[in-house]
């Protein structure tokens, strides 16, 4: 059911991801604002969240996160941004890995 729950949450979060990019924000001219950060910031949570429930977390997920908030610390929100999104893609990427793999075993 925490799986469930989980899944919901990267989905909703997708959902509002994807509406967020198609708005006409900053982002289309290469300069992410600090709202364009928290968002994906946010998304990226989610997706780590529910890599990490399917115990299939990537090594340097958290690290790109890290990265990321240091890049919004310093005001470099472009650099920021570009960090979550791809913490947010190496998220779901693990989740569908994870999924794959569930039934993997000797030949």
């Amino acid at each position: 059911m925490n799986h469930a729950k989980n899944l919901v949450g990267l989905a909703l979060t997708a959902i509002l991801a994807s509406g967020c990019a198609g708005s006409g924000n900053s982002t289309a001219s290469g300069k992410a604002t600090e709202a364009d950060y928290q968002a994906a910031l946010a998304a990226a949570k989610v997706s780590l969240k529910a890599a990490q429930a399917s115990q299939f977390e990537w090594r340097d997920t958290g690290k790109i996160l890290k990265k990321a908030e240091e890049a919004a610390k310093s005001g470099n929100f472009s650099s920021a941004h570009a960090l979550a999104l791809k913490a947010k893609r190496q998220g779901e990427l693990a989740v569908a890995q994870a999924k794959s793999q569930q039934n993997a075993g000797p030949l």
